[in-house]
């Protein structure tokens, strides 16, 4: 059975068909926030701090790192600014600091710039997914030597030279072929994540059936994990979430194992804990039970967010209470 495992200073997440879904936080992310880019610019991580906290009490066991941050006033005074290899390798690492002083969660480094990625994986304690490797040969030839020589497991983007095709055939086959170049730098499968690529639902009414189709292949054919930005089914729909909360367990069912997401949404995090649970990936039910404690006090005017930190807080004082009786 294909187990992808990833590690923080002390925990360990396992990525596998057996194993409860992986919810990976996407939310310390700059692009398209304006609020985090200009904090960042400012040398401010209070809301990274806030979204490492609050990613992990609502359920995420990993947290996407980005650092791709635009620092339009920087720019101004200083051109280098404008290059992303001069910004991103520093600020990748400052964040990968941050986060790992705040939360104890195995790390997703996500960057383009092949120094960003470096500078992430020797920031890192443990052993981080790296994120990402397509199929264009520039890329295979700078990230795979990464990956080989830092030991850790890779999101693998089923596009290559010729763009992001919208055949799932050929898509597949970009995956197969990342898996076989992999293979040749002494890369195992199950340290290949392959992200199959979500289309827009709104411009593509068979977007669902193919991605569904492109997991079950994946796993039964290449016996890799896989992984998607699971919002990308909804982009330009109303009511996103709600497509969100049905895509994600059919993905599931499907033989998905992974997300890049929001776990701050009640609606998806609803979905992924019963598909677990319906999937026999949660014992006893112990973790929907748990779960259905959160939404009985959002029920009763909490936030998702506020329900979610108050029972994480509870968890760990049990935890801890019961360390101290056995001792």
């Amino acid at each position: 059975m294909t187990r992808t495992v990833i590690e923080s200073k002390t925990k360990t997440v396992i990525i596998g068909f057996d194993e409860p879904f992986c919810v990976i936080g996407e939310r310390i992310n700059p692009t398209g926030r304006k609020k985090l880019a200009a904090e960042l610019e400012a040398g401010n991580f209070d809301t990274v701090v806030k979204d490492a906290l609050e990613q992990v009490a609502c359920g995420a066991t990993v947290l996407d790192i980005n650092s791709g941050a635009v620092f339009t006033n920087m720019m101004a005074k200083d051109p280098r600014y404008a290059d992303n290899n001069f910004v991103e390798p520093p600020l990748m690492k400052a964040l990968i600091e941050i986060v790992q002083q705040t939360v104890d969660v195995p790390l997703c480094i996500d960057s383009s710039v092949p120094g960003a990625l470096e500078a992430g994986l020797q920031a890192c304690e443990g052993r981080p997914l790296l994120n990402s490797v397509t199929g264009e040969e520039e890329r295979l030839e700078l990230v795979l030597p990464l990956v080989k020589k830092y030991n850790v497991p890779v999101v693998a983007i089923s596009n290559d030279d010729t763009g992001i095709s919208p055949d799932p055939e050929v898509r597949f086959n970009v995956a197969k072929k990342i898996v076989q170049r992999a293979a040749d730098f002494g890369i195992p499968a199950h340290d290949i994540v392959v992200d199959p690529l979500v289309m827009p639902i709104g411009a593509m009414g068979t977007a669902g059936q193919q991605v569904f189709t492109l997991v079950r292949r994946l796993r039964d054919e290449l016996g890799v994990n896989t992984t998607c930005g699971a919002s990308n089914i909804s982009f330009g729909l109303p009511h996103r979430h709600g497509i969100n909360g049905a895509f994600l367990p059919m993905a599931i069912c499907a033989g998905m194992t992974s997300a890049i997401m929001n776990p701050v949404r009640q609606q998806e995090m609803e979905a992924i804990r019963a598909a677990n649970f319906l999937m026999n990936h949660d014992p006893n039910g112990g973790e929907w039970i748990r779960f259905s404690k959160v939404v009985e006090a959002v029920e009763a005017g909490s936030s998702f967010s506020e329900a979610s930190a108050a029972a994480a807080l509870m968890a760990a004082g049990g935890r801890r209470g019961g360390r101290r009786a056995r001792g």
